[in-house]
């Protein structure tokens, strides 16, 4: 059985979002199950053309890339369905149709039994 790790992002700036996608796709490449959660406060990084517009951050992996490798890796990336209408979005404004939209206790049952978590 695969060791769980939970990675919740909580916030809409770099510093939020960076250590989200390094944590996420240290842990897959480590052979970790990976549960990523987007709290309504970091929903703009799951919709299209977001991540394009923070660039490379110097002296970090490119932000785009961890993303689709966090995806490609099998990470299972959630954005809380709460952001649709507290942020005004539409399933239609996810930058990959792999993302999931779900309440948290949903979550919550697929993560049961993380061994980690971390909040950024």
């Amino acid at each position: 059985m695969l060791e769980k790790m939970v990675v919740v992002c909580n916030g809409d700036e770099a510093k939020n979002i960076m250590p989200t996608l390094i944590f996420a796709t240290s842990a897959l490449a480590v052979d970790y199950e990976v549960h990523v959660f987007f709290c309504p406060a970091g929903t703009k990084w799951v919709l299209k053309d977001e991540l394009e517009k923070l660039g490379q951050p110097k002296g970090l992996p490119n932000p785009l890339k961890l993303f689709n490798d966090m995806l490609d890796l099998g990470a299972r990336v959630v954005l809380c369905e709460l952001a649709l209408e507290n942020k005004g979005v539409t399933p239609e404004d996810m930058r990959d149709p792999r993302i999931i939209i779900e309440k948290a206790p949903p979550f919550l049952m697929a993560a049961e039994g993380a061994g980690m978590t971390f909040t950024f």
